[in-house]
């Protein structure tokens, strides 16, 4: 199945926040969507780097992005920041880019390279038309210090109680997580990156059966995937 099919992407606005994997999920379901089909517009409201391989558009019109989107079906579209080489949210308001493509993927949040993240108050910067947010997890850091495997670990001691040496465990990401989505939002699907072998399979249907959301699991590297719950 579909990795799109399986997480029930809708058309409209979907946020990818978390780590582990984000950039890597917007361009598979991206891929997949287009190839069905769709017009697919990438984007951040973060900072990303460009796609390898697909147009990327820095500072397009709503003109020159709708022509883009009608012969390419697949682009990408931001605002340049200097002297880093990567792009930022587009100028055209998200409510317009929503009216231009059918599907607008949107990487929502930064995790510094970390399979982990605890968000800050102003993270992540969802887009308030998005109808779906899928959560991203790295089964690579199962197992490692908080120190190296969470982005703001300061953050993920407070909302789990462990400290920085300790393990990161399928557990204590659950009790962040579920503590961080009281306050509300768009519905929520977590997908379990990096999950390579069986010890990192059962390290996700462990956190799988502490959420109250659908878990999927797999290996985006390999275009492996399953559903968990």
């Amino acid at each position: 199945m579909d990795l799109s099919a399986l997480l029930e992407i809708r058309p409209g606005v979907t946020a990818v926040i978390g780590g582990g994997g984000k950039t890597t999920l917007l361009r598979v379901l991206g891929t997949e969507l287009a190839e069905a089909g769709a017009r697919v517009l990438l984007c951040t409201t973060t900072k990303i780097f460009p796609f390898d391989g697909l147009l990327n558009l820095t500072g397009p019109s709503e003109e020159a992005l709708a022509e883009a989107l009608k012969a390419r079906r697949l682009v990408c579209a931001g605002s340049p920041v200097s002297g880093t080489g990567k792009l930022t949210a587009p100028a055209i308001p998200m409510k317009k880019l929503a009216a231009l493509a059918d599907y607008v993927l949107v990487e929502a949040d930064g995790s510094a390279g970390r399979p982990f993240k605890a968000h800050a108050a102003h993270e992540p910067m969802l887009p308030r038309l998005a109808n779906q947010v899928i959560y991203m997890v790295g089964a690579s850091g199962f197992g490692r210090p908080v120190r190296e495997a969470v982005h703001r670990p300061e953050l993920f001691w407070f909302l789990s109680n462990l400290e920085p040496e300790d393990p990161v465990t399928p557990e204590a990401v659950a009790e962040a997580l579920q503590i961080e989505a009281a306050a509300g939002g768009p519905p929520v699907r977590v997908f379990v990156n990096q999950a390579e072998d069986e010890a990192a399979l059962a390290n996700a249907r462990r956190l799988a059966e502490r959420l109250p959301w659908p878990v999927c699991a797999g290996a985006l590297n390999r275009r492996s995937w399953t559903c968990l719950l």
